[in-house]
């Protein structure tokens, strides 16, 4: 208990010490700006002790929002050496500056929780009613910009969107990427701050960027992207956060008397199906999709567990879902390594190719208890507040040994730590 409450007080000094004056960062030098999904996860860690200023991660992240209503996943509110690609190479003409592609739209669910969980009720209502137009115009640009045809999958442009930048899922898609000749030269920060076995390989750097100079080339505009981009996937880790997203927003829609159940109450019905088409019976799992060649990417990752966040999973799918998860629970020490760990593509300490994270965890083991698996979801908590207490609030972690891997001091890590060890079981918010 006092080696919990000494990480709880280190927790909160992580929190403190990467405030930037309302915005969280990462963790200094190697992420030194506002992420999106992060902004979420942090604002929850916030709200374990300060209120006020867990509202205000939102209240600074949406300065980012494009007229359009898209949510870029970077928020340059001010400039930083330390990290590449900054608001020069993206090129966005706005203030604050920001990229052009977004990330896993968690903000609607985090708002809900949070409103839930408010000692300030008055505050927290306050809140809500400013916010949620904002979600909501976020949330038709989804479905008007990335899913026109209202197929239930939204479109993914770019690995990074997905959050699980290098993951094996993007492997073949990515690989289709041919490296622009007339690439600008760049120099990489981030390895720079952590070892480069842990982070992706230059090869990829290079498409990444190249994707980066797709948008440019076509002023960001996003159907046309839909047709002409070299990279167009599927991803569980945006399609299942976006359904639970919009089941939270259609929630707070009839809490407060919106008016938007009939349309968002369509997109759910969409998504379902769309994601529900993803499952794979023989390999008892959920697999991402290419939609260049709309083929399986037939590879297990963590994110293939989040039908059930989603909620979208059928009992009998969920009953698979949990066999398989033992299978890779007699492979690695702690849970939920990133990829499959009998995969040929695991690599346990690179990136999305097979650490433990946080933050997913947070996901899976919600999903694990709603769809009536305590006990599974109770032994991701603490294989995760275990890895915390052995090696710190590390940015991903070692599935095998627990190191601790990728930055230090990370907001996310910390912010999960703080909401996790707050309960006394295996819930999740």
């Amino acid at each position: 208990m006092q080696i919990q409450e000494t990480l709880v007080q280190e927790a909160r000094r992580i929190l403190q010490a990467n405030d930037r004056g309302g915005f969280t960062i990462p963790t200094a030098g190697l992420y030194p700006f506002q992420w999106l999904w992060d902004a979420g996860f942090t604002a929850l860690g916030w709200m374990q002790f300060d209120e006020a200023r867990a509202w205000a991660e939102f209240d600074l992240l949406f300065q980012g929002q494009w007229e359009n209503g898209m949510l870029p996943h970077i928020v340059f509110h001010r400039p930083e050496p330390t990290y590449f690609p900054g608001p020069e190479r993206w090129g966005v003409k706005r203030t604050p500056p920001t990229s052009a592609i977004t990330q896993p739209p968690v903000v609607a669910t985090f708002v809900r929780w949070m409103l839930e969980q408010a000692q300030n009720q008055a505050l927290a209502q306050e809140k809500v009613r400013q916010l949620y137009p904002k979600i909501l115009a976020y949330h038709r640009w989804f479905k008007r910009e990335r899913d026109p045809q209202n197929t239930g999958l939204v479109t993914v442009l770019h690995p990074w969107e997905t959050g699980a930048d290098n993951s094996p899922a993007w492997d073949e898609a990515l690989a289709r990427v041919q490296v622009d000749p007339a690439l600008p030269p760049y120099t990489r920060r981030d390895t720079t701050h952590v070892d480069p076995s842990q982070r992706p390989h230059q090869a990829e750097y290079d498409r990444f960027l190249t994707l980066l100079e797709v948008y440019k080339r076509a002023d960001f505009d996003q159907l046309r992207l839909l047709q002409e981009g070299p990279f167009r996937v599927a991803s569980l880790l945006i399609d299942c956060v976006l359904h639970r997203a919009n089941h939270d927003l259609l929630w707070l829609s009839q809490r407060f008397g919106f008016g938007h159940e009939g349309e968002i109450a369509g997109w759910l019905e969409a998504s379902r199906q769309g994601i529900e088409g993803l499952w794979d019976e023989a390999a008892g799992l959920y697999f991402n999709r290419d939609l260049l060649t709309g083929e399986p990417i037939r590879v297990g990752v963590s994110a293939s567990f989040l039908p059930l966040y989603a909620g979208t999973a059928s009992p009998e799918r969920a009953g698979r879902l949990h066999e398989t998860l033992q299978g890779w629970a007699r492979q690695v020490r702690y849970l939920v390594p990133s990829t499959d760990p009998q995969s040929p593509r695991f690599e346990p300490q690179r990136y999305w190719r097979g650490p433990v994270w946080a933050v997913v965890n947070y996901l899976i083991a919600l999903g694990f208890a709603e769809y009536g698996y305590p006990q599974v979801a109770e032994r991701i908590r603490q294989d995760t507040l275990k890895l915390c207490e052995v090696t710190g609030f590390s940015e991903y972690f070692h599935p095998q040994t627990g190191q601790g891997l990728g930055g230090g001091a990370f907001s996310w890590t910390a912010a999960i730590y703080l909401a996790w060890s707050r309960l006394g079981g295996g819930e999740a918010s």
